[in-house]
C-alpha cells in the first residue's frame, strides 16, 4: 500500500505518537475513487497487464509502471526498478495491492490530522495526479504544500528538484 496512507492513518490516529508529518507523491483517493471513467479504465488496464506479465522474466509488462514511476530514470535506474518489482511481489499479490491502493479513500481522515503536515508533490506525476497532492494538502489542517517541477513519482538525486526536495524536507523536520 501507499506510504502516504499508511502514515495518514496512523497519524489521525495516533498523534500522540507524531510529531510532523511529511508527504512525498500522496493522495487520499485511489484512482476508482475519483470518480473519472478514465481513471478507472485506467485501473482496468493496469491490473490485466499485472496479471498477465508481472512475473515473466521479460520485463515489458513492468515496464510500463517502471515507465510511470520514474520516467527520467536512466537505463539502468529503470532496469534495476523492473527487477525490483519481479522479486518484491508476486503477480497476485502486486493485483492484490494494485486493487487495494485504487479502491481506498482516507478522506474523512484529512481532517483529523493535527500534526505539522508537509506534502511535496511533482507537478506532471504520472502516478498520482497533481492535484490529488493539494487536495491532500488542503484537506490537511494547517498542511504546508510544496510543488515541485518533475516528472518521477520515485525522486531520484539526479532529479532537477532533488535540491528543493531535501532543502523542505529538512527545514520542516529541523524546525
Amino acid at each position: 500500500m501507499h506510504f502516504a496512507v499508511w502514515s495518514i492513518a496512523y497519524a489521525a490516529r495516533n498523534p500522540e505518537r507524531v510529531s510532523r508529518l511529511v508527504l512525498y507523491g500522496g493522495f487520499a483517493r485511489g484512482r476508482r475513487r475519483r470518480g473519472s471513467p478514465e481513471q478507472i479504465a485506467q485501473s482496468e488496464a493496469l491490473l490485466t497487464l499485472m496479471r498477465h506479465g508481472w512475473g515473466q522474466e521479460n520485463p515489458a509488462f513492468r515496464q510500463i509502471f517502471t515507465s510511470l514511476f520514474i520516467p527520467g530514470a536512466t537505463a539502468e535506474q529503470m532496469q534495476w526498478f523492473n527487477d525490483l518489482q519481479r522479486i518484491s511481489a508476486s503477480p497476485a499479490n502486486a493485483v492484490r495491492l494494485r486493487q487495494v491502493i485504487d479502491d481506498i479513500d482516507i478522506s474523512d481522515l484529512l481532517p483529523r490530522v493535527s500534526v505539522p503536515a508537509l506534502v511535496l508533490h511533482c507537478r506532471d506525476d504520472a502516478v498520482q495526479p497533481f492535484d490529488e497532492g493539494r487536495r491532500l494538502a488542503a484537506g490537511i489542517p494547517g498542511a504546508r504544500f510544496v510543488a515541485l517541477e518533475g516528472r518521477n513519482h520515485l525522486i531520484l538525486e539526479s532529479d532537477p528538484a532533488w535540491g528543493r526536495f531535501v532543502a523542505e524536507v529538512t527545514g520542516f523536520v529541523k524546525s
